[in-house]
């Protein structure tokens, strides 16, 4: 289940965790945004326990939307040690949105992998 992260929590919950952490940008009116949602919890639910995922609503939290240049939702972003390892945007369909999703995947394999060295 994905933690609802805001301005004054986003450097607890994402740039300090120990874990790597997908941050979900959304919005209320995104149609596709509210597809994700479950694939989300479902991609979390492979990695349990090893990878934090974050919910933020770019509407209400509109500096974080332009720290990360948000163009378009919705838009995940990966981070580990504070940094963003992976960008994912540009979603039109279920489809892609899927696509994306395996791709990102293995990018968390990778990092995993790589935190554990």
């Amino acid at each position: 289940m994905a933690i609802a992260v805001d301005e004054t929590n986003f450097p607890q919950e994402v740039l300090q965790s120990q874990t790597p952490v997908l941050v979900n940008f959304w919005a209320p009116w995104c149609g596709l945004c509210r597809v994700m949602s479950p694939l989300l919890n479902r991609l979390q639910a492979d990695f349990p326990g090893q990878v934090k995922l974050v919910d933020i609503n770019a509407d209400d939290n509109l500096k974080l939307a332009n720290t990360y240049r948000l163009t378009n939702l919705p838009t995940l972003l990966l981070f580990d040690g504070g940094q963003v390892v992976r960008r994912l945007e540009d979603f039109r369909t279920r489809d892609e949105l899927r696509t994306a999703l395996v791709s990102l995947q293995d990018v968390i394999d990778t990092t995993l992998a790589t935190t554990a060295r």
